[in-house]
Formats: C-alpha cells, sequence, structure tokens
C-alpha cells in the first residue's frame, strides 16, 4: 500500500542569520492508511513543527512532502487551504470549540467550511456526534460539557466530511487518565473501521498500546521509527465500532471528570 504522507528530508528553520532556529533536521518517514502512528519527545523536540508540516500548515525550508502522491512544496499557498480541508481533520489539546454554538453546531459550521456546497449539514453533524457516543448531548453548549465529551466534539468536528487523515496535537493532554485512554481507543477504532490514518503527537507512554508505530523526535531529528512494543492486532477480538469502543472505556456521556 502506498502511503498517504510521505515525508523525505524534511528540514524546517524559523527566521534568518543569528536568529535562525533549526526546528527540524533531515526528517523521513511514511504513514499509511489505516496506521495509528504516535510521535513521541520532549517539549522544543520538533514534534509540533513535525505535524504542522504533515498537515500542510507549513512548508518546510527542504526536502519533500508528499501527500496522496502530491508534493505540497510545489504548491502555491492559494492552493493549501484546499489540500487541507480534503485531507486533514485536526484535533487540538485546547478543544477550540465556538463556546456560543451548540455541540452540533460546532460540528456543522466546520462541514460548512470544509465544503460550502454540502447538504443536509445538520443530519451529517448529528450523524458524527453518535460516532463519537455524544448523541444525546448534541444541543448543548461547551460549558456544559466535560473535558472528555469536548474532545469528542472535536474528534467528530475533525471528522467532518470524511478526512483520510486524523491528526491531534497532545489531544489527551487536557484530560483525565481514565478518559484520555478512551479517546485515544476511538482514535484507534476510526483507524480500524474506516481505514483512516491518525497521527498523534504526546508525552503519555500509555497511549502506546493503541499505536502500530512510534516515532521519536529529539532536537529537531527523528531518532527513532519504531514498531509498538504492545500494539492491539488489527483482528483482535472485542468492540470494533467507534461508538461501542469508547463505550469500553468510559460510559457514554455520564459519571466522566472534568
Amino acid at each position: 500500500m502506498d502511503p498517504i504522507l510521505d515525508l523525505r528530508e524534511v528540514s524546517k528553520v524559523y527566521g534568518s542569520g543569528e536568529t535562525a532556529v533549526q526546528a527540524l533536521t533531515g526528517a523521513t518517514l511514511q504513514v499509511r492508511a489505516g496506521e495509528v502512528v504516535l510521535v513521541e519527545g520532549p517539549s522544543g523536540s520538533g514534534k509540533t513543527t513535525l505535524l504542522s508540516i504533515m498537515g500542510c500548515l507549513m512548508k518546510p525550508t527542504a526536502g519533500q512532502v508528499m501527500v496522496k502522491g502530491r508534493d505540497i512544496v510545489q504548491l502555491k499557498e492559494r492552493d493549501m487551504p484546499q489540500v487541507r480541508a480534503g485531507t486533514f481533520g485536526f484535533i487540538f489539546q485546547g478543544f477550540n470549540l465556538f463556546p456560543a454554538l451548540t455541540a452540533l453546531e460546532n460540528v456543522a459550521v466546520t462541514i460548512r467550511m470544509k465544503d460550502p456546497r454540502a447538504r443536509k449539514v445538520h443530519v451529517e453533524a448529528a450523524r458524527l456526534l453518535g460516532l463519537v457516543g455524544l448523541g444525546d448531548r448534541m444541543h448543548h453548549l461547551p460549558a456544559d460539557l466535560s473535558g472528555g465529551q469536548k474532545q469528542r466534539v472535536a474528534i467528530a468536528r475533525a471528522l467532518a466530511c470524511s478526512p483520510p487523515v486524523i491528526l491531534g496535537d497532545e489531544p489527551t493532554a487536557a484530560l483525565d487518565s481514565k478518559t484520555g485512554l478512551a479517546v485515544m481507543k476511538l482514535l484507534q477504532s476510526l483507524a480500524r473501521e474506516e481505514g483512516r490514518a491518525v497521527v498523534v503527537v504526546t508525552h503519555d507512554h500509555r497511549l502506546e498500546q493503541f499505536s502500530d508505530r512510534v516515532i521519536r523526535v529529539e532536537d529537531g531529528t527523528v531518532l527513532s521509527d519504531r514498531p509498538s512494543l504492545a500494539p492491539e492486532p488489527h483482528g483482535r477480538s472485542g468492540p470494533t465500532n467507534p461508538a461501542v469502543a469508547i463505550r469500553t472505556g468510559l460510559e457514554v456521556g455520564r459519571n466522566e471528570r472534568q
């Protein structure tokens, strides 16, 4: 299977001259559909820069970034938003929800932004919230949701318009341990069931149990790219439907801690 993401000798320098900072040096890696990849490393190691380049949020200073076989380095800046919208869903540590909009409206507005011609937007938004186990909370404002519920709204939003790649920048960092593991289990289920590629930047080594590979980044360099020490095989018995899977780690919509 050809990789959906293929980075070749990617480097990134911020600034110039005496103030230049080498954030990333010669990074080479591939990500395939259905794969869960963790990116680990200390703060300031280049993890977020790597994720931003993967997600076409910025271009590298040098190297190739192939997205579905297309080198985004050669694209004009005006073409980048279309590539992002059609390829990636983003999940962030801070949720980034609109506080005045309900969970349903937060997902619906993302669908409209990605595809202004989309029809039955609220029906699709409701389907995505049901997929992540929030069907009974879709009309609640973010202030009325727990941390885990907010992050699942963010995941539903990331799934808008069916992007083949989900990128998460510390998506479990603001959650308690039980909720964080349940969220990661959900992301794994989406990879297994729907063939999405999932890349997650994290400091939490416990998340490795839900991954296929672990990439270690230090001082802007990819030090290692290895198989997970304790992956859950694709054929493992147990719930595989994403909405069911999250219930195995956490009762949906109830008894969550902030």
